[in-house]
């Protein structure tokens, strides 16, 4: 009986184990991921090039909030414009949902920048694709919606 008691514990610590291994690598993936979009606003912040070109994956496709659909060249040639001046890109509220070895992370940014000498503020809802490729993520697919600023009615 004992030999029989032993082996059902020691498969119950097992399963254990592995469930918990998996919430914590879960955890884990959804920490690196949140790290990786507060890197990349960073990156946008300072309009540094090579360190986007890190996240994103060669074949990254991007749409835009007013709709242009880019690869990742022309992506990274948006960012090394003149005319982009960001300022501080933030989230306001992000989410992210693993499904192995891809994730989607969404949410809300918003971003304060000069255009044509005057600041403003954009907040948009995006959601990015993250695949784990050769175990780096990198970003394969990313859009972004403009929310349209609350206008005040007149009475």
């Amino acid at each position: 009986m004992k030999p029989k008691l032993f082996l059902a514990a020691s498969l119950l610590l097992l399963f254990v184990a592995f469930t918990l291994r998996g919430q914590n690598s879960n955890s884990d993936d959804s920490g690196h991921l949140l790290a990786l979009e507060t890197a990349w606003n960073h990156a946008l912040e300072s309009k540094d090039a090579k360190a986007l070109d890190m996240l994103l994956a060669i074949d990254m496709v991007s749409l835009d909030s007013d709709g242009s659909l880019m690869n990742k060249s022309e992506y990274l040639a948006g960012i090394k414009a003149p005319s982009y001046q960001p300022g501080q890109v933030v989230h306001e509220k992000v989410n992210v949902q693993l499904y192995g070895e891809s994730a989607v992370v969404s949410g809300i940014y918003r971003e304060k920048n000069t255009e044509k000498g005057k600041s403003s503020t954009h907040r948009a809802s995006f959601v990015d694709t993250w695949v784990k490729i050769k175990g780096t993520w990198q970003c394969v697919a990313s859009t972004a919606v403009e929310i349209p600023a609350k206008q005040t009615v007149a009475n």
